[in-house]
């Protein structure tokens, strides 16, 4: 979630709260409680805590939460008790001392005055004074009388009401302490203690009702109103719908606005690269070329691209972009890019379509779809032969070199791979989909990149990690020196479909071949495919080395791809501390597992 997200769930929370107290008749003070199992607590007590607004209480009714969430309440002289249940319709409130003795400090309690009084449930409100007495244990009276919690085996500690008859004191063997006024009768020997209050009088006569009370109108003058809670109360279900709508109309705001900027920044590139001059279609130039989007030929990550027809000789390949993926930038780097660009082993554009929110890119067709159908495939009628195989190789590093260095600006791929190469009507390679291409200066020696992007399996170790090196033109040949290990093997170099522990990192696997000095001839019928074969399986191990300095560049790839091989060195070994585990490496290259599934992009 962005900040600007951020800021419009905060506002809608804020409008919500908003509902929720028209909804409970203006009340802006909820119910709360300590903790779960706690008493409920709303006017006229107040949390002080919790609900820093004043008018959420009556006056002298302040709780609050201590650092174990016991609900507290400070009676006068500072003698905190804890809240154990509060009777509304009574107006009666239970409290409990910490160590479960209130007569020992009943005498800093007065209650002589509002808000809370004594209550004696068993005389109905009859309140008496008491003298307490510290006696010698032979004191003869009776035990009921005892307090317990202020005595000790030596010093019994014993109430008598002043109603009682002179003979029942022991004053003989006893000393006075003090004496209290206006107490329960079973203050004495029980742990909780009732207190009851009268004012506000009219808040115990609308909990009776079934009604609350609160403020007038939330005024400040202490008028009290009881009101229905549920009169007016709006359904939780209403509120997720509200909400549902607030956000829902946030989102298609935020999305029309986000396309609109996008939208005018495309606008503004596509005026600018007027003079370049592919053609510019309408969507429903698109439709009609393609018969209505009649013909799929694949799906990747950023679109769907259908057979079309310009007229009945000229047959293209229409790409038409996921809208809901990505924000115009993969339409301008193909735009940009192969716009600019004439060369035999690069796919051209034909034109483009940028219609509202609706994008396409128009291709020439290439009849041979790409070149991973030809080196992946279980099927050995569909191997084109190790010369094929080298003019293709030597086509694609061509068409590289050229975005390298043949370009005004150096263009770097990020996704060179099988998939990516198409393949004409003579099999001869053209290099697509330049949607995470970058753009550059010719002398500039690295790029700066927010995220790793490309394939798995392709992605050159710095692009993961600085640690490698910095991110360069190097990273598209290290992509390139894994194409040709797998034009090699006839196989991809990541089987997700084989347990690690079986399988041989396939790069590792030839050159172990390579450095002991086998023949790749066994592998092979005719010796001339087996020289093709070592050839290729070189220059792709020197494009593979770890850090890029150590990698040829495309011109000298282009060079060694030339030449006939024989005077190719073998390059430093990139694997010698990976510790990767491997299989069977006695088996040859292009009867490894063959059919595996795509490698999934990365966003």
């Amino acid at each position: 979630m962005d900040i600007s997200q951020g800021k419009v769930f905060s506002s809608l929370l804020l409008f919500l709260l908003f509902i929720v107290d028209l909804g409970e008749g203006h009340n802006r003070c909820p119910q709360l409680r300590c903790r779960e199992d706690g008493p409920a607590i709303r006017f006229p007590f107040r949390l002080k805590d919790r609900q820093p607004d004043q008018y959420c209480g009556y006056p002298g009714f302040d709780l609050y939460c201590n650092d174990k969430n016991d609900t507290v309440l400070e009676l006068p002289t500072s003698v905190k008790a804890f809240v154990k249940h509060i009777d509304y319709k009574s107006q009666l409130i239970i409290v409990t001392d910490s160590d479960n003795c209130f007569p020992r400090k009943i005498q800093g309690i007065n209650l002589s005055s509002p808000p809370f009084q004594f209550y004696d449930r068993k005389v109905d409100y009859y309140l008496s004074d008491y003298g307490l007495f510290n006696c010698t244990p032979e004191t003869d009276t009776d035990s009921s009388d005892l307090i317990p919690c202020l005595s000790s085996s030596r010093h019994p500690v014993y109430a008598f009401s002043s109603f009682a008859y002179v003979e029942r004191v022991p004053i003989l063997s006893c000393t006075k302490m003090y004496s209290v006024s206006s107490v329960p009768s079973d203050i004495w020997n029980s742990p909780f203690l009732e207190l009851t209050w009268s004012e506000p009088a009219k808040c115990g006569r609308c909990e009776r009702k079934g009604k609350k009370c609160r403020f007038q109108n939330n005024s400040t003058d202490f008028n009290i109103e009881c009101f229905n809670p549920e009169k007016n109360k709006v359904s939780f279900l209403g509120l997720f719908l509200l909400a549902l709508a607030v956000y829902a109309f946030y989102h298609v705001y935020h999305y029309d606005k986000t396309e609109k900027e996008n939208q005018a920044r495309i606008e503004k590139f596509l005026e600018d690269y007027k003079a370049l001059k592919p053609t510019r279609y309408s969507y429903a130039d698109v439709k009609r070329i393609t018969n209505q989007l009649a013909e799929k030929l694949g799906q990747g990550a950023y679109g769907t691209v259908f057979k079309g027809k310009l007229s009945s000789e000229i047959y293209v390949a229409v790409k038409i972009l996921n809208i809901f993926k990505g924000d115009g930038e993969e339409f301008i780097n193909e735009v940009g890019t192969m716009g600019t660009i004439h060369h035999v082993n690069v796919v051209r554009l034909v034109g483009f379509c940028a219609d509202g929110c609706r994008r396409a890119l128009v291709y020439e067709f290439l009849p041979n779809d790409s070149l991973d159908k030809f080196i992946s495939s279980a099927d050995s009628n569909s191997f084109l032969g190790w010369e094929k195989l080298q003019d293709i190789a030597l086509g694609i590093a061509k068409g590289i070199e050229y975005l390298h260095q043949g370009c005004d600006q150096q263009i770097l791929h990020f996704d060179i791979k099988p998939h990516n190469i198409l393949l004409d009507q003579n099999f001869n390679p053209k290099i697509s989909d330049f949607g995470l291409a970058k753009l550059c200066a010719k002398d500039q020696s690295a790029v700066s990149m927010t995220a790793a992007r490309g394939t798995i399996g392709y992605i050159a170790p710095e692009v993961f990690s600085r640690n490698f090196g910095k991110v360069s033109y190097k990273s598209d040949i290290y992509s390139f020196g894994i194409l040709l290990l797998e034009m090699v093997g006839g196989r991809k170099n990541v089987d997700e479909n084989v347990e690690t522990t079986n399988q041989i990192y396939f790069p590792e696997w030839i050159y172990n071949i390579l450095e002991q000095k086998e023949d790749l001839r066994v592998y092979f019928e005719d010796s001339g495919d087996a020289k093709i074969a070592k050839k290729l399986a070189i220059v792709g191990l020197w494009c593979i080395q770890w850090h890029p300095i150590d990698r040829p560049s495309m011109k000298v790839v282009v060079q060694m791809l030339e030449g006939k091989g024989d005077k190719l060195t073998m390059p430093p070994n990139p694997f010698a501390s990976t510790n990767t585990t491997r299989v069977d490496a006695s088996m040859p290259a292009r009867r490894l597992n063959q059919e595996l599934e795509v490698i999934p992009e990365l966003d």
